[in-house]
């Protein structure tokens, strides 16, 4: 249990069973009557923001998540398997779960886990990532009705779109939040 007036930004509260991060707040002192806490919640789980106002003081329950940096191994079934670095433990981590950073997941790729009471709560992928394009049609020339960007699939099966003079077994850095292409690798 904490008070209002120990919440912090990254903050786990448990209220009515599920889990929120505190991702602002605000402590205001009106000229008259009591203090109050305003926050910006977001759901754990579902990534729903939600505002909420506290009573200065009230008491909210805080949730323990251990983030934990992790290795992804391999893929079993619908389940992503990952490996701490440190304890050598194996954590098998439903597909729900993964969501769409299943699409930027490399073997040995390191991420963050965030676990509580056992179960993973989500995973975090670096903000970009390196990938080969496994297959792209050859950009044409004078082609600017796509706005000079075309379709290519990445190793890892996902789609993104990619600029026209971008080919086949290049390397290109992807942006994990939303697919964007940020540019080729070399080398």
């Amino acid at each position: 249990m904490a008070t209002t007036n120990d919440l912090k930004n990254g903050m786990v509260l448990n209220l009515d069973g599920q889990l929120w991060t505190v991702v602002e707040f605000q402590h205001v002192k009106p000229g008259k009557g009591g203090a109050f806490v305003r926050t910006t919640l977001k759901n754990v789980l579902s990534g729903r923001s939600l505002d909420r106002t506290f009573n200065a003081g009230t008491k909210v329950e805080t949730a323990t998540v251990d983030k934990r940096a992790m290795t992804y191994l391999y893929r079993e079934g619908s389940e992503f398997v990952f490996m701490d670095g440190e304890t050598y433990d194996q954590m098998h981590v439903p597909e729900g779960t993964v969501g769409d950073g299943a699409n930027y997941l490399l073997d040995n790729t390191e991420v963050v886990v965030a676990v509580h009471e056992g179960q993973a709560l989500y995973v975090e992928l670096p903000t970009s990532v390196e990938l080969v394009i496994s297959h792209t049609d050859p950009g044409l020339q004078g082609d600017r009705s796509t706005g000079g960007t075309k379709p290519a699939t990445l190793e890892t099966g996902a789609e993104i779109q990619v600029p026209l003079f971008v080919s086949t077994g290049e390397k290109v850095k992807v942006d994990t939040r939303d697919g964007r292409y940020l540019g080729r690798v070399n080398g």
